[in-house]
């Protein structure tokens, strides 16, 4: 069990059981000299044993001494990445039409909003969720609890994917979401009615358990879709 106060600190515990990693949150991964340098900077100052880029899009500094982690966080002056704990965590966008030439829908703004609105936001167990500008799915929507991949008319949402001991590929909930804006509106609404379950499990399991057919039918009831 991880103790609350090292929770609440970003921290997560080495597999030495004294030492601790931190990642600062950088929002799909898109950062900045100055970050990396002060990254670099602290993590020369508290002697890291390694500075190590993650699945997640994070920059995560290993080896950190309990008794370092306030001043950590300090010399960092960096918003805390919600690594660990049962919360939404960092959101993994591709680089969409901002930056890659394959790119159908604009991943990148429609990721760092969803970041911006949920990373960190406590839930019933752990949440992971992604955003694709296109089938390829960078993003890696496919094992992601919820998520969105683009298409030339719009943008697919996916549900009930993880990795893990069990892993799941995730399953089409709607097809060719025509705009930004109801895209981000039905991932809200997912993630609302998921939280009002209060199932202690991935959704996928959820998904799984009730059987897609009615799991689509009882989280879309009441919404227009206008297909």
């Amino acid at each position: 069990m991880v103790k609350k106060d090292i929770l609440e600190k970003g921290a997560i515990i080495q597999r030495d059981k004294e030492t601790y990693a931190v990642a600062p949150h950088i929002p799909g991964g898109i950062t900045n000299s100055d970050q990396l340098r002060k990254i670099a900077d602290v993590a020369d100052k508290y002697d890291a044993q390694a500075v190590k880029l993650t699945s997640a899009q994070r920059i995560c500094i290993v080896g950190v001494k309990e008794e370092e982690l306030d001043n950590v966080w300090e010399d960092l002056g960096e918003p805390k990445g919600a690594a660990i704990g049962m919360c939404v965590r960092s959101i993994k966008i591709c680089p969409g039409t901002t930056f890659c030439k394959r790119g159908q829908q604009d991943s990148v703004t429609v990721g760092l909003e969803l970041d911006k609105k949920y990373h960190g936001v406590e839930m019933p167990w752990k949440f992971k969720m992604g955003v694709s500008g296109c089938v390829n799915d960078c993003g890696e929507v496919c094992i992601k609890d919820l998520g969105l991949i683009g298409t030339p008319k719009g943008w697919n949402l996916m549900v009930g994917g993880n990795g893990g001991g069990m892993p799941r590929l995730s399953y089409k909930l709607v097809e060719n979401i025509p705009s930004d804006e109801e895209a981000i509106e039905l991932v809200d609404h997912i993630v609302q009615w998921f939280k009002t379950q209060n199932r202690r499990c991935r959704m996928g399991k959820f998904v799984d358990e009730m059987g897609f057919d009615a799991f689509k039918e009882e989280v879309l009831k009441g919404i227009d879709l206008n297909q």
